[in-house]
């Protein structure tokens, strides 16, 4: 490893441009002669629009275009949803190319969420076009509305769409029923768990914004946006929407202050801003604004849960059952629905070996915002299940909570471990990653500490959670098999100047992982140059090749592994080039620490920059050898990858106020072969504070008519620094055999058992009031509520 190779823990180059805040973001950017874009969004979680007047609004000052649903018909083809419910049947609105639709850029005939957009307004400032939106008359017809699954499936519900029986989109399985089924009647300890894993905001620094233009000369369109995925976008939007060239179309994404899953998914701002810049012949911007982005961006989590975990008494768990009902929202995001069922239903049984389980999934669509990918999504939801009937059933047999765990947790030898629910785990001691946080957390001393924290009239928990999650979304034929309906290989382009300084340009895109730095260390480690030298391109379709995007924690286990593939053809070519002009065999030449010599032989030595140098003139080259350094390549690993690992939390909680204090949090995290560690401790150290948030305090509050209570960050809390200590991270690291990097995902991997090891930890602190179970957020009123709840039972029993 060289000083800032691959594995150094280089400061990220990126920081001081972002720590000034020079970073452009799209909503700084301003076009020459650019106009506003502003929507009329609805009020009513589920109307009929029986009329809409824009004549007042297209009178006021400034305004140049507005359009609705009716302006787009020839327009503008439904957006599309590219992640189904593999392997069964499902249910979508229309599209007319025969894939499954998300609903219209415009909500035509009736409106199914609170923020549906209804019209779209186009004026000289942001402020004519809000004004003027405002003034739209919508002569609505209120229907009945639906906000949870179980009421969407009831009889008698109202329809949401047409195409979509009982507002069912799939009802997906995986898993053994039948012996499932039969283990759990044949079982000597039988536990059931409902829950509710409650439904959360995103929350990025950056809302999104788009901008659109269109040159008439060449018929070209460049969409500027806040996009993880700008490749696919371009796709998407010019086959499936706008129905124009592929290569008319150009795709930039600038800086993105945070994504958290938010930003891949295809919005019907994207589409408007460009068919409405070549209706009014100049740059149409759209930025949204926190609010906007509350009521209209896709959420997470919301799965209502119905569980059963059985064993034997001597701790061995035999089977796991579970029901869960999916929130979609009003329509089928990007890729909400894969989302909901493959990640969360494959994912139950996590790091324990349990001979029996079965999962169904009811994905059903309701009358709020749509569903999408948060942080961990799927994984985290089907950790917190299982994390919390492992405390449930280790209460059962009567054994410690780390015992149980110890009794059933995959031991290396298995490894790769088929999980039994379509998961093939790769590598790791899952038991190691448990002990060493055990261990860290003083869990052996854990009475001591509870005596203490009583003395001072606090109430000490200690949750653990285990966990493996399925991140690096690829191979493509195996993530066909789930649904989805494109590719998920990553590509990588290495050009070699003949200075000797190189272009590096990737197809993935950052959101906040210090791209620049991380992929660019790959390539000065292979080459053997100072990180210096080496530019990183992103974010651009016309000057990156074909990348999937950033989501699933793919960036660097998928990307990177393609890169280091460039770099090594690269030093291919020079070793090729070297043997020829030293008149030896390539075989006995070697390229390390930035040159190309032959062992033994002084003379025989050839610099990076001198080979450079030399192909780029092209003089004296290998017969059929090409002058110039430029290499393109692509990789697809053989499986998805498995990071894992053991968390502990400790809490205290105020018997008084019912105040959850989160005083210590060990974590334990493998994500294989770390390519910067600084970076990878900041995502770390990221992802535990969603976790946090989680556990502690956000949740998506709608009422009966599908108004969102919590529309703002007065009404939703979001952790602050002051909200969690500084965390005590330690790792281990098993490669992957899956790419060439031996990485694997890191990004989101550290979120998915957080707000499980935090809520066992205060049930395990209320144990003493015989409270089992609590559903999240545990806010000091829902702690408060349960121990007073529990002391009235007490009191009326006596």
């Amino acid at each position: 490893m060289s000083e800032h190779g691959f594995g150094a823990a280089v400061r990220p180059r990126e920081d001081l441009v972002l720590l000034r805040g020079e970073r452009d973001y799209t909503a700084d950017i301003v076009k020459p002669g650019m106009v506003h874009m502003e929507f009329l969004r609805s009020s009513h979680g589920h109307a009929k629009i029986n009329g809409i007047d824009v004549s007042a609004a297209l009178a006021m000052p400034g305004v140049l275009r507005i359009v609705t649903a009716a302006d787009l018909e020839g327009h503008l083809m439904p957006l599309p949803c590219i992640w189904v419910p593999g392997g069964v049947e499902s249910h979508f609105p229309p599209h007319p190319y025969g894939v499954p639709g998300a609903g219209t850029a415009l909500a035509t005939d009736r409106v199914r969420f609170i923020g549906d957009p209804v019209a779209a307004v186009v004026a000289e400032t942001r402020a004519q076009a809000a004004e003027a939106a405002r003034a739209i008359a919508v002569d609505y017809e209120v229907l009945t509305a639906v906000t949870t699954p179980e009421e969407a499936l009831a009889e008698g519900a109202p329809q949401l769409h047409e195409t979509v029986p009982g507002n069912l989109n799939a009802l997906w399985t995986c898993g053994d029923k039948e012996s499932t089924d039969k283990a759990i009647a044949d079982a000597p300890v039988v536990v059931e768990l409902d829950l509710h894993n409650r439904r959360t905001i995103n929350s990025p620094l950056e809302p999104r914004a788009a901008i659109g233009e269109y040159d008439p000369r060449t018929g070209d369109y460049t969409l500027t946006a806040t996009s993880q995925s700008p490749h696919n976008h371009r796709f998407l939007i010019a086959a499936l929407v706008l129905g124009i060239p592929f290569t008319k179309l150009r795709v930039v994404s600038p800086g993105i202050g945070g994504s958290f899953g938010t930003k891949g998914y295809l919005y019907p701002d994207m589409p408007l801003v460009l068919f409405l810049a070549k209706e009014v012949g100049r740059p149409v911007k759209w930025a949204d604004d926190r609010r906007g982005l509350m009521r209209s961006t896709v959420q997470g989590r919301d799965h209502r849960q119905y569980a059963t975990i059985a064993g034997t008494r001597d701790g061995k768990i035999t089977a796991l059952r579970c029901t869960s009902y999916a929130n979609l929202g009003a329509y089928p995001s990007t890729i909400g629905p894969g989302v909901a069922t493959a990640l969360m239903g494959r994912s139950i049984t996590g790091t324990y070996d349990i001979e029996h389980a079965f999962c169904e999934v009811y994905a059903t669509f309701t009358n709020v915002v749509p569903l999408g990918a948060q942080r961990g999504s799927g994984r985290a939801e089907a950790t917190f299940l299982i994390e919390r009937l492992v405390d449930r059933f280790a209460a059962a047999v009567g054994m410690d909570p780390a015992d149980v765990r110890r009794k059933n947790i995959i031991r290396p030898g298995q490894q790769p471990f088929d999980n039994r629910m379509g998961w093939l785990y790769d590598s790791g001691d899952y038991g190691q990653a448990l002990e060493t946080a055990l261990a860290a957390a003083g869990y052996a001393d854990r009475e001591a500490a509870r005596r203490s924290a009583r003395e001072r009239g606090k109430l000490l928990g200690f949750g653990i959670a285990s966990f493996v999650a399925v991140c690096g979304v690829g191979p493509s034929p195996r993530i066909a098999e789930e649904g989805m309906l494109g590719g998920s290989w990553e590509s990588a382009n290495i050009r070699v100047h003949p200075t000797g300084e190189t272009t590096l340009t990737i197809g993935v895109t950052t959101t906040g992982q210090s791209h620049e730095t991380t992929f660019g260390q790959i390539v000065a480690d292979e080459f053997g140059v100072d990180l210096d030298t080496v530019q990183v391109l992103h974010s651009d379709t016309s000057r990156a090749p074909y990348g999937q995007g950033t989501y699933g924690s793919r960036s660097f286990s998928v990307g990177g592994p393609a890169v280091r593939i460039a770099a090594r053809q690269v030093t291919d070519k020079m070793r090729a080039v070297a043997a020829h002009l030293f008149k030896v065999n390539v075989e006995q030449v070697v390229f390390e620490g930035g040159k190309a010599f032959v062992p033994g032989d002084d003379g025989k030595t050839k610099t990076f920059q001198d080979l450079a140098m030399a192909i780029w003139y092209g003089w004296d080259l290998p017969a059929g050898m090409e002058p110039a350094i430029d290499e393109t390549t692509t990789f697809d690993p053989a499986d998805f990858n498995y990071p894992y690992g053991a968390h502990v939390a400790i809490v205290e909680v105020d018997e008084v106020t019912g105040d959850v204090e989160l005083v210590r949090y060990v974590a334990v995290n493998d994500v294989g072969k770390v390519g910067n560690p600084l970076v990878v401790d900041g995502q770390i150290e990221g992802s535990i504070v969603h976790g946090v948030g989680q556990a502690l305090m956000e949740v998506a509050r709608y009422d009966e008519s599908g108004e969102l209570l919590t529309d703002n960050l007065h009404k939703y809390a979001i952790p602050r620094a002051a909200d969690v200590p500084f965390f005590e991270l330690d790792r281990t690291e098993t490669a992957t055999p899956h790419n060439p990097l031996g990485a694997k995902g890191a990004g989101e991997a550290a979120t998915v058992p957080v707000a499980a090891a935090v809520t066992n930890a205060v049930c395990d602190a209320l144990a003493e009031f015989g409270i089992t179970h609590l559903d999240m957020p545990l806010t000091p009123e829902t702690v408060w509520r349960a121990m007073g709840t529990a002391r009235a039972g007490r009191e009326a029993s006596r």
